[in-house]
């Protein structure tokens, strides 16, 4: 008897359940849950600041400088890699190609998108790494998901153009992520048509959980609570942040270039990565992104102090210290949210029993600049953690000696179990894939 059927058995949506282990006399959902491996790649944009982004000494006895403070308490599970550098050139402007060729590799298409002082350009001409390891996996039984993939994104305008989108299911075929929870929500666990009203999907379902509770084992049940807790707190979440309130004054009109950011931006990040560690804990995918607003996007981080825009400090002079100070604040943010998603992964124990959730999946942070500034394609900022089951060897800072982006993607993939012998533009992957296991 498969447990799927089991759960339909039961009454419940098979969708709605975490990815339970001790069933008894049921067979596992994958063919080989100790091997299980996932992705997610978190993006944060406009470059970064180099002294306070690398640190100073290579190899295992590295200490971390202010950005990457925050995650201090993972730095065993680190690989911070220096020396990469995108070297697709083309149409489009660093922000364009930094952005659009972030993971697909490819050149920019030709195009009428005019970016900075550079030519203008299209859609890149690839798929992005992310969808090329879905479509693999999606072609396996053992390790095909509902959903193959799931884009997340938090602060990520509607507009669509190469600065926001990094994730593309082919050439010219940009996708967008969700930054709505409520939609994404919607996605995980079915529609709800009003939003304001949201009812329970947890209530109809009680008399069959407490029916289902009793022969599950003990590490089963409490999986199952976790799930329900996390599901119940994201419904009060999404009532709180339907509610109606009287405006004082009615709303100004802006400049439509002008981007705002609400201050519940940080309480919607959460969320979004709740969300996303629920769904790869219920095996609803493997493959996930996480982009954390958009390349040359002017957010006003008003829950840290700063009401200058992003782009337009990370484009003051190296002399302004007040604004590296407010750079290095915001990219600590980003930090701080990568700490939170990595705490979850590893707090969340592997269903299969080995180990964590964070075991056995590889993050990627990185940036579509090196430095915002100079606009500079070098010394991408890529920052891995995780990964024990993909034989990721961690806890080290290296350089390495301008590897082009290509040869890291095709590490990654390779990792993922999926090696390329090229991937993008085929004449930056010469040498194959970077090696991230010695």
């Amino acid at each position: 008897m498969q447990r799927r059927q089991f759960i339909r058995d039961l009454g419940f949506s098979a969708a709605a359940l975490p990815f339970l282990t001790g069933l008894p006399g049921l067979q596992a959902a994958s063919a080989n849950p100790s091997g299980k491996k996932r992705l997610i790649i978190m993006f944060s944009p406009n470059g970064t600041i180099p002294d306070a982004f690398w640190p100073k000494t290579e190899g295992s006895q590295f200490e971390l400088p202010p950005i990457l403070e925050p995650l201090k308490e993972f730095k065993k599970e680190m690989l911070v890699l220096n020396g990469i550098y995108n070297q697709v050139r083309g149409d489009g402007d660093n922000h364009m190609r930094g952005m659009s060729c972030l993971l697909t590799g490819s050149h920019l298409f030709p195009g009428n998108i005019q970016g900075g002082s550079d030519t203008p350009a299209g859609w890149a001409s690839g798929l992005s790494i992310d969808q090329e390891i879905r479509n693999h996996y999606q072609k396996n039984a053992s390790t095909k998901t509902r959903f193959g993939s799931l884009e997340f994104g938090v602060a990520v305008p509607n507009r669509a153009d190469p600065w926001t989108r990094m994730v593309y299911a082919g050439p010219n075929k940009p996708i967008a992520p969700i930054a709505d929870p409520k939609q994404m929500l919607d996605k995980l666990y079915g529609n709800k048509k009003d939003a304001k009203s949201v009812i329970s999907i947890l209530d109809p379902l009680r008399d069959d959980i407490k029916r289902a509770s009793t022969v599950l084992g003990k590490e089963d049940r409490h999986l199952l609570d976790e799930h329900l807790t996390l599901v119940r707190q994201m419904e009060s979440d999404l009532k709180e942040s339907t509610k109606e309130t009287q405006l004082s004054h009615p709303v100004p009109d802006i400049d439509p270039d002008i981007e705002l950011l609400n201050d519940n931006t940080p309480q919607i990040s959460r969320m979004q990565i709740d969300l996303l560690v629920n769904s790869m804990a219920n095996d609803m995918t493997r493959i996930a992104t996480l982009q954390q607003m958009r390349s040359v996007g002017q957010s006003r981080m008003h829950w840290l102090g700063i009401d200058d825009g992003h782009h337009g400090l990370s484009h003051e002079p190296d002399d302004n210290q007040a604004a590296k100070d407010k750079l290095i604040k915001i990219n600590r943010w980003f930090s701080t949210e990568l700490a939170y998603l990595t705490k979850k992964l590893k707090d969340t124990p592997e269903p299969s029993g080995s180990g964590s959730m964070l075991d056995h999946t590889l993050i990627v942070w990185t940036n579509e600049l090196g430095k915002g500034n100079s606009h500079t394609l070098d010394n991408i900022p890529f920052v891995l953690i995780g990964g024990k089951a993909h034989g990721i060897k961690t806890g080290r800072y290296l350089k390495a000696d301008k590897v082009a982006h290509n040869r890291l993607l095709m590490g990654i993939s390779q990792s993922m179990g999926h090696p390329l012998k090229s991937f993008g533009d085929a004449k930056h992957c010469e040498g194959g894939a970077f090696k991230l296991s010695a």
